[in-house]
């Protein structure tokens, strides 16, 4: 059940944008969030349509079948509207929306995705991701491309492959049927949450406890301490079980809380922003869906991506690999400089190079011979030149052998 004031909904413009082209919905049954696309004007009129064409699925259904019925009817009504907006007014040309909801059927969740909004389900203190991204990075990642790391930092992580537009009156939605248990915690967002506070953060702050309103505001302050370049909208409903209709005021938050939003707004001329880049650029659209011949434009340019990392890889290997025989090369010159004096073949002979080997590999060499047989030698100069005696320099090692040849003249 989802007891009355177990649900949240927030909607925050974030610190680049100049509007709120997100809108969000907490009701009874049903919960939704939509991050609208199509420049100043066209997001927010889209996601306030697709919001506002759900608001009459917020009742009780027979069964999941229904609703999911009316679900993806209501998607597809919300799509024709867009369709209408750009007919009757071309400058909104392009508008659409991304559209994730949950209706609650008795102990079910039924679910309708398409876009790059977020559902997750926070179960036994464990985060999981129910909804995929429709996005071309996300495309790469399924076909094994790139990393989840690298789709977060991908220059094309806003190209959307599915989306509610003005394009297509018949969207495909994800749709399918989850079962609820009781502590069950749905968080839905807009990608304003998920594109800057990863998924560990996330879970973190739904593991807290905190009432669900309490969650949200957490979560938008660390979204807006992550910079917050788009809009941030936040929906999270607790769980309990069996989940009957219930009464209340439901919660509009984003474009679709202002009476005005759905209203397709007036042509302006066009104003130059020359002397407010911040401002152009805030106005600038979070997310574009791609015209079919842009997407063999973008896989080329991946395939384009993918081949200079390889190669910057190999350029990188070969690099490490030059710094690593230049390392053994300079400490190889440097054993060269050493020398002492050991034995070879029963006599006594200067070694180029230091006693230690690498594996199978010597770093000394006999440089001299000499004349000086071992036996010839008293007892603890043959010890010390068996065990090697280490020399300063070549000059050293020349004395040491001279004292040597003495000591073995003495000696006979």
């Amino acid at each position: 059940m989802v007891f009355e004031g177990s649900s949240a909904a927030i909607s925050h413009t974030g610190r680049v944008r100049s509007n709120n082209q997100d809108s969000g919905y907490s009701g009874a049954n049903l919960f939704a969030v939509a991050d609208g696309m199509g420049g100043h004007a066209g997001g927010d009129v889209a996601s306030s349509i697709a919001i506002h064409r759900l608001e009459g699925l917020d009742q009780g259904f027979p069964s999941t079948q229904d609703a999911q019925a009316s679900l993806q009817a209501a998607a597809t009504t919300a799509a024709g509207d867009l369709i209408r907006a750009a007919k009757d007014r071309p400058e909104l040309a392009g508008l659409g929306t991304t559209l994730s909801a949950i209706i609650m059927v008795d102990d079910y969740a039924v679910i309708g995705h398409i876009g790059d909004s977020r559902i997750y389900l926070l179960r036994d203190d464990e985060l999981t991701q129910i909804t995929a991204d429709h996005t071309f990075v996300q495309r790469l990642v399924d076909s094994g491309r790139i990393t989840l790391e690298e789709a977060r930092y991908h220059p094309r992580r806003s190209v959307l492959m599915r989306v509610l537009s003005d394009m297509d009156a018949d969207p495909e939605l994800d749709m399918f049927v989850m079962p609820t248990q009781p502590g069950d915690r749905w968080l839905l967002c807009s990608d304003g949450l998920s594109g800057v506070v990863d998924d560990a953060h996330i879970e973190k702050v739904l593991r807290m406890g905190f009432a669900p309103g309490r969650s949200a505001d957490v979560l938008l302050k660390q979204a807006l301490d992550g910079g917050a370049p788009d809009n941030v909208t936040i929906v999270i409903v607790d769980v309990g079980g069996h989940h009957p209709l219930m009464s209340g005021t439901p919660t509009i938050v984003g474009s679709a809380s202002n009476p005005q939003g759905v209203l397709i707004p007036a042509a302006r001329a066009p104003r130059s922003n020359w002397l407010h880049p911040v401002r152009q650029a805030a106005n600038e659209p979070s997310h574009f869906e791609p015209a079919a011949e842009y997407l063999e434009e973008l896989i080329e340019e991946d395939r384009r991506r993918a081949r200079r990392r390889r190669v910057g890889w190999f350029a990188g290997l070969l690099l490490v690999i030059a710094m690593l025989v230049g390392v053994a090369f300079a400490g190889y010159a440097w054993t060269q400089t050493r020398y002492f004096v050991g034995v070879d073949d029963g006599v006594v002979v200067i070694y180029q190079g230091i006693q230690q080997d690498i594996g199978p590999i010597s770093l000394s060499s006999v440089w001299a011979t000499t004349s000086i047989e071992v036996d010839d030698l008293p007892g603890f100069d043959r010890s010390r030149v068996e065990a090697t005696i280490t020399a300063r320099s070549l000059d050293d090692a020349q004395q040491i052998v001279q004292r040597l040849r003495d000591s073995a003249k003495e000696g006979r």
